[in-house]
């Protein structure tokens, strides 16, 4: 598929200013999408849309089709009779700038459980059979989903592999017996899935509507504790008793020493084969129904993925595994038709790789970030770039581009403190600034760059240091939390960054 020559920003909902703990699905994300609009951008970036658990990173979700109860809007939820306003009136404070999903979660879940028994005790026909209609169209993967949210709330939020043997392996007396018995959770379930969809699809059509297109991101890899694996242990390289027999990683790189041990389940593609990859067939039509682009995560596992022994602690044991990425874009390709994808082909990238990305004419990424390590033939650096790619200031991995040029030794990256003073002097140089406005630098040079894809972080744009960070990989804290603050969407910055996208040719 062909992309014209644009720009857009890289934003999670969850960074979204909010008086609610957490950014959501509410008016500041329509504030967001005017804001695009204004600077005259073409894509709107978010994360994966799914339900966060355990360490809240949107790449380890319970289910690669439900959405993130978390999004949803309180004032919505008002404004649709869901909530009245004497449930948002003790809402507690929350600071801003920063997520505390601890204490969001503690509010909003009640929330929601209120708003679940206000619709059911409502006679309002309209919502009730569009409640209805989306549950019919999403059976596929809604009735498994509610019924293992429900069950892992009945037992304190473990993990499918620790209950109890017949619900593990999903014998039917026993699936029938504990529907029964959690059937008001499950319905709750439903519910919150119907009210994410409904205020999702009324902002995507208002993006939509003003020009704007949504890119989602879908991670090539599931959660182990995730619906998807509990329904489909086939589907994945698992032993007799649920636990992995291999997991996911990359081997050592430029961010860690160790490798970055996911931890996810490897995919039984040999069984995949075998069914004409339904699984992938339907997780990517549902996906587009609910973005418009997709940005395919670690693309370089779709030729050969990092396969470490189930139980190692690090991921330096690994081995490459060859994948039948060829056959899957192929049959993608037939169900679906063009395939709107990015390639995130960051990472050891070997000829395979680039000739399954380039059979599909997929873009693959540069990162100004990764720039400045080596000398002019560097394939970050933007006079190397290519039309048929999407160009970064840096990526939701990366440190923020003041972050980056004010970085030292040990903090974030595995940089010593000589490569880094090497790195920021040739970015100087090759950037002509005195990395007053730094940030700026990078955003001309990437929209300036012939690549015809071009995005930054919102964080670049508002300047902001280390600690607006969104994810530093092969770490376990910290992630995921940063939040924009109310205000931070300027007519200053919008016409800054409209200036540079018409004079770049990015309209």
């Amino acid at each position: 598929m062909d992309f014209p020559r644009a720009a857009g920003i890289l934003l999670h909902p969850t960074s979204l200013p909010s008086s609610y703990g957490i950014g959501d699905l509410g008016d500041e994300a329509f504030e967001f999408v005017d804001f695009l609009v204004k600077s005259k951008q073409t894509y709107w970036q978010v994360l994966p849309l799914g339900q966060t658990g355990y360490g809240d990173s949107p790449y380890q979700c319970f289910s690669a089709f439900a959405g993130n109860i978390y999004l949803i809007s309180p004032a919505k939820l008002l404004e649709d009779g869901f909530l009245s306003d004497e449930d948002l009136r003790n809402a507690p404070e929350f600071s801003e700038g920063k997520v505390d999903f601890g204490k969001m979660i503690e509010f909003k879940l009640p929330l929601l459980k209120r708003a679940f028994e206000n619709f059911r005790r409502s006679d309002n026909g309209e919502i009730t059979d569009l409640f209805r209609l989306f549950c019919q169209f999403n059976a596929f993967w809604l009735e498994d989903y509610a019924l293992f949210r429900a069950i892992k709330f009945s037992q304190n939020q473990k993990s499918w592999q620790e209950w109890e043997e017949d619900l593990k392996l999903r014998k039917p007396e026993a699936l029938e017996k504990v529907r029964k018995e959690l059937d008001d959770e499950v319905f709750a379930q439903k519910f919150y899935q119907f009210a994410f969809f409904k205020q999702w699809d009324a902002l995507k059509i208002y993006a939509n509507e003003a020009g704007v297109k949504i890119v989602g991101d879908v991670p090539i890899f599931v959660a182990l504790d995730s619906c998807d694996v509990w329904c489909n242990p086939s589907q994945f390289k698992l032993n007799e008793d649920g636990s992995p027999e291999v997991v996911a990683g990359v081997p050592p790189d430029y961010f860690s020493k160790t490798g970055q041990l996911w931890g996810n389940p490897i995919y039984n593609w040999d069984n995949m084969r075998r069914d004409g990859f339904a699984w992938w067939i339907s997780r990517v039509k549902f996906t587009l129904k609910t973005v418009d682009i997709v940005r395919v995560d670690h693309f370089r596992g779709f030729a050969a993925s990092w396969e470490v022994p189930g139980g190692d602690e690090t991921a330096e044991r690994g081995q490459w595994v060859n994948v039948p990425g060829m056959e899957l874009f192929q049959a993608l390709k037939h169900a679906i038709g063009d395939l709107p994808f990015w390639a995130e082909d960051l990472g050891v990238i070997t000829p395979d790789v680039e000739e399954l990305r380039d059979s599909f004419a997929f873009p693959g990424m540069r990162i100004l970030q990764f720039a400045f390590g080596g000398d002019a033939k560097n394939h970050d650096l933007p006079h190397n770039y290519i039309q048929n790619s999407v160009a970064f200031t840096g990526t939701h991995d990366n440190d923020t581009t003041q972050g980056w040029f004010n970085s030292e030794a040990g903090k974030g990256s595995g940089r010593d403190a000589e490569q880094i003073e090497k790195e920021r002097k040739f970015c100087l140089d090759y950037l002509n600034t005195d990395s007053a406005e730094i940030h700026w630098d990078f955003v001309r040079a990437v929209w300036a760059s012939v690549a015809n894809t071009a995005i930054a972080p919102m964080q670049d744009l508002l300047g902001l240091g280390n600690d607006a960070r969104m994810n530093l990989p092969a770490s376990i804290s910290g992630n995921w939390s940063w939040q924009c603050k109310h205000g931070d969407f300027s007519d200053e910055i919008a016409e800054k960054l409209k200036s540079l996208t018409e004079l770049y040719g990015r309209i």
